[in-house]
């Protein structure tokens, strides 16, 4: 716990409650109820700062597994090919602290893994978990904190395959362009 953290507790009558979450939920490694969780998921959210202190909030996704548990205090993922910005890696570089939240949906069950990561280039990387892509580089992250996420504010969410070959007459925009910058409101295709 930081010192922020103790004086709003103290403030809001919170610290007893917090010190018994934090001596009965929070792990500096992976059980292996953990270890099981994080190795089935599709999803993560990967939380950086870089040396200032500016955040970035970053959504990874992948088949089961994709995710990969190397002990109770490490975690490996593949890094792909995006925009170009590469704004989570660029903050790993000047800070190498992780949030990683790992959110089952459908059965309203959350992980978050506080540590530290560093970037790994290695050509003897394992597998591509994703048939067909090839990642550049990998990111190792150190376990630090691992704790459930309370599950009453997670909302349970159905998988829905995506659908392919569905055709209209008017053109969908790219998904990239849907927050375009120059303000205009891409046009939606009907039902």
């Amino acid at each position: 716990m930081n010192d922020g953290e103790r004086r709003l507790q103290d403030h809001l009558g919170t610290r007893e409650r917090a010190d018994a979450f934090y001596d009965r939920q929070v792990l500096a490694q992976l059980n292996e109820p953990m270890r099981r969780f994080v190795e089935r998921q599709e999803m993560m959210f990967l939380a950086t700062a870089d040396a200032s202190g500016d955040c970035d909030n970053s959504f990874r996704a992948g088949p089961p597994g994709f995710v990969r548990v190397l002990d109770e205090r490490r975690i490996t993922w593949p890094e792909y090919r995006g925009n170009g910005v590469l704004a989570s890696l660029g903050n790993i570089v000047e800070n190498p602290r992780v949030g990683l939240l790992f959110v089952d949906f459908q059965e309203s069950i959350g992980l978050h893994v506080n540590g530290s990561a560093e970037i790994i280039d290695d050509p003897d990387a394992p597998p591509d978990p994703v048939p067909g892509r090839r990642s550049r580089l990998w990111v190792v992250a150190r376990v630090e904190e691992a704790y459930i996420h309370c599950a009453k504010h997670i909302p349970r969410l159905m998988k829905v395959p995506r659908q392919r070959g569905h055709h209209t007459d008017v053109p969908a925009p790219k998904k990239s362009d849907y927050f375009s910058v120059d303000g205009a409101v891409p046009a939606c295709t009907p039902g």
